[in-house]
């Protein structure tokens, strides 16, 4: 568990899994992530990521707004084994409508990178996303992210013509 200011960065719990498929219904949200995904998949994704977190001690946690106890999201680390750098670790993030614009993504996107560079045997953190995403963008930057232009990608899984094919890769250097 991560403590910030305002967040708490946990496992997912059984009953975060109705309003974790509400974020993830949300087109708002989904709007970087080719769209919104059904029930179904939300709990999927919920499994797969407390799998993760048992077997690795990390992952894209669970994001408790302190204020009101309320899951506003996800922020964490994981293990990548696919996409622009396998076997790296992506610094992720993904937040309610009303938690966007708050500070919350930086805040709790700062206390992941430093927990990961904290307890990880890891030279840099990496974080990626659509070339148009300008507010994830930002978080990058102001975490101290750095764009990495060589690492670059075009996401295959996304069509041709597809505005989010191009991504944008940025990288954190060990302090």
């Amino acid at each position: 568990m991560i403590e910030t200011d305002r967040l708490i960065l946990r496992a997912f719990r059984e009953s975060d899994r109705e309003a974790f498929a509400a974020i993830n219904g949300d087109p708002r949200v989904n709007e970087w992530l080719g769209g919104p995904i059904t029930r179904q998949q939300s709990d999927a994704t919920l499994d797969r990521i407390n799998a993760q977190i048992a077997a690795d001690g990390f992952g894209f946690w669970a994001a408790e707004r302190k204020a009101d106890s309320r899951l506003v999201g996800m922020i964490g680390l994981r293990r990548n084994t696919a996409g622009p750098a396998p076997i790296a670790l992506e610094l992720g993030w993904r937040l309610s409508p009303d938690a966007q614009g708050t500070g919350l993504a930086t805040e709790g996107a700062q206390a992941a990178l430093n927990w990961g560079f904290a307890n990880l045997d890891t030279h840099e953190i990496l974080a990626w996303t659509a070339a148009t995403n300008v507010r994830s963008q930002a978080v990058m930057r102001r975490i101290g992210m750095a764009h990495d232009p060589a690492r670059d990608f075009v996401h295959t899984v996304l069509p041709e013509d597809h505005p989010l094919r191009r991504h944008v890769v940025f990288a954190a250097k060990r302090p």
